[in-house]
């Protein structure tokens, strides 16, 4: 037989074509559809032109019309075209003749037709004789064919081959979408391995091949393209991406480009693709609708949403079930979904069920699931659990309490991190406590601000004078974090930072805070408020704030109330204010109003 000459190829299938080295792919033509060439080739084929014969039975054969296309594919194969043996073996193999169509891809093959070799590969394997499968597909890939590549690759990655990845990349550079996609999610994978170690990852060459097969069509490949965008901040290409997907039927997409519609504020755009992913079987998608029509008080929607996620396989369908029963206080439901998600392993259903059960005074019931849920990650699981063990007794439990404010306070908890500043604090670690403190307040815990800014002004040395003795001042660190503490309504702090706008004569701003703070329940706000209006000259005014401390349990206001009332010659509501006084101390000022107290009983009695 003449070496056969590769005259043309199917490319009808995703299985059967030529790779760009086997030189011009013959059936192409036949996509013009023009009855005037079908006829110029049938007249060539009717001489006997082996090229025409070859070119005319792909054509038929991509046209559908098998019976038409096999004498003439017959007749240009024993004449000796490779391209016509490959596609009669795709012409018996589609009217169910498996063997004979091995046969003629096997002539194909050995005569060096890639396709043929691939499709004789693939046929193999299909039997569960792989030797011969990877013979064929390997001497597919070696001549350059993309869907031998993949086929060798796909072969080889079922056994666990290393050489699978390299053939993976020779495919997806020659254009093979799949083996694109396959490539980035291994890459995928492989960067977060190496991202979970702290070693760099290779995103950029992830996303290469992500976009380069959802350019080509792959719908996953524009999902994990568009994600890998969003996380970047490139909202408007990625949600080109989810729409892509999403149109092409993938439902993740949908409900992705979903969130990102509501983030934008467009949430009944977000609805409508929710909608569409919810009933294409998107648990995520079905949360997501039930949460929005939680939101608008439409309970019996969201309940439905919710169980339409749980019979999806989203066990966030029975958390949420359980946020919404506990919403409406209906707390036996509550825990039966909270239970039904926590045993499937959701960490925020163990943490809420935990809650429900301390909440039921049964912390034994309580304590295996906050470890449960705190054990899986769940950081306000890891808090709670420091809560428990802070409650009791034992330096044991103190230490176990430690611990797990310590892993919280690793995982960003604010609480948790002012928790273990606290601690350290009281075991005279100055600098474990600051590291702690500053992580809470920069998280923005105020009392975290507010013990921190003690902690450094304890430091603070005398503020430096200027050369004619006036006091220069600079606002300090530990200021601006009573500021901050403050500003977020910490009582304490706001007391401070009016003591030090007193002291450097900023009357105003002193007021301003003490204030704040007194209107907030400070008794030490109220009585220095009550000392700034005094001092101005408004001692009514300061009297009423006085009061205000005084009822508090304000010692020192109390002996103001006393001594202004005994200026004004009310002598028994002085007495009762100095005996009140005298109750609430401290020392210094109970001496003083039992001197004033007995004073005011002798002018009463004399």
């Amino acid at each position: 037989m003449d070496v056969m000459g590769d005259k043309a190829t199917l490319f009808t299938t995703g299985r059967f074509v030529q790779s760009p080295g086997e030189g011009p792919a013959r059936d192409e033509m036949g996509d013009m559809g023009d009855a005037a060439e079908e006829l110029r080739l049938r007249l060539a084929a009717g001489t006997g032109d082996t090229e025409a014969m070859s070119v005319l039975g792909a054509m038929l054969l991509r046209r559908g019309d098998l019976d038409a296309a096999e004498p003439h594919l017959r007749a240009a194969t024993a004449a000796g075209d490779r391209a016509a043996a490959n596609n009669l073996g795709v012409l018996l193999h589609q009217r169910g003749y498996a063997e004979e169509a091995a046969g003629w891809w096997r002539i194909a093959a050995v005569a060096g037709s890639a396709a043929a070799a691939h499709a004789l590969g693939r046929h193999h394997r299909e039997r569960g004789d792989e030797p011969a499968a990877e013979y064929w597909l390997r001497q597919s890939a070696e001549q350059g064919h993309a869907l031998g590549a993949y086929a060798l690759a796909d072969l080889l990655e079922h056994r666990g081959d290393t050489e699978a990845g390299d053939w993976m990349r020779a495919a997806a550079e020659r254009g093979h979408r799949e083996a694109a996609y396959r490539l980035a999610r291994a890459l995928d994978r492989r960067a977060a391995e190496e991202e979970a170690a702290g070693a760099d990852n290779a995103v950029e060459e992830t996303e290469q091949w992500y976009r380069q097969a959802a350019a080509r069509g792959h719908r996953r490949a524009a999902l994990h393209l568009g994600a890998i965008l969003e996380k970047r901040g490139d909202l408007k290409e990625a949600g080109r991406w989810y729409l892509t997907s999403a149109k092409d039927g993938e439902a993740r997409a949908a409900c992705a480009l979903g969130f990102l519609l509501r983030d934008a504020g467009d949430t009944e755009s977000a609805a409508v693709w929710w909608l569409r992913a919810a009933q294409d079987g998107d648990g995520n998608a079905a949360n997501a609708l039930g949460a929005l029509h939680a939101e608008r008080g439409e309970t019996q929607t969201a309940e439905r949403w919710y169980r339409a996620a749980l019979d999806a396989g989203d066990d966030n369908g029975a958390y949420n079930l359980g946020l919404l029963c506990a919403e409406q206080g209906r707390t036996a439901q509550a825990e039966q979904w909270y239970r039904r998600a926590a045993y499937a392993g959701h960490r925020e259903a163990a943490n809420a069920l935990a809650i429900l059960l301390l909440q039921g005074d049964d912390p034994a019931g309580a304590e295996p699931w906050f470890s449960k849920a705190a054990e899986a990650g769940s950081v306000d699981a890891a808090f709670n659990l420091g809560i428990l063990y802070a409650g009791r007794s034992t330096e044991e439990d103190a230490g176990a309490a430690l611990r797990w404010y310590e892993r919280a306070a690793a995982a960003g908890h604010t609480e948790a991190a002012l928790q273990v500043g606290i601690a350290r604090l009281r075991e005279g670690d100055e600098q474990g406590a600051e590291r702690h403190l500053r992580c809470a307040a920069g998280g923005g815990n105020p009392e975290a601000a507010y013990r921190l800014a003690t902690l450094l002004d304890a430091r603070r040395p005398p503020e430096p004078a200027h050369e004619l003795g006036e006091i220069v001042h600079e606002k300090t660190e530990c200021e601006e974090w009573y500021e901050r503490a403050a500003s977020q309504g910490h009582r304490r702090a706001q007391v401070r930072v009016g003591m030090l706008a007193a002291a450097r004569g900023d009357v105003v701003e002193a007021a301003r805070w003490y204030r704040a703070a007194a209107e907030a329940g400070s008794r030490n706000g109220a009585f220095n408020l009550g000392l700034l209006l005094a001092r101005e000259g408004s001692e009514p005014e300061a009297a009423v704030w006085w009061t205000r401390a005084a009822d508090a349990g304000h010692g020192r206001a109390a002996l103001r109330l006393a001594l202004v009332y005994a200026r004004r010659g009310e002598l028994a509501e002085g007495q009762r204010w100095a005996d009140r006084a005298v109750e609430l101390g401290p020392a210094e000022v109970a001496q003083r109003a039992g001197r004033l107290r007995d004073a005011l009983r002798e002018e009463l009695s004399a």
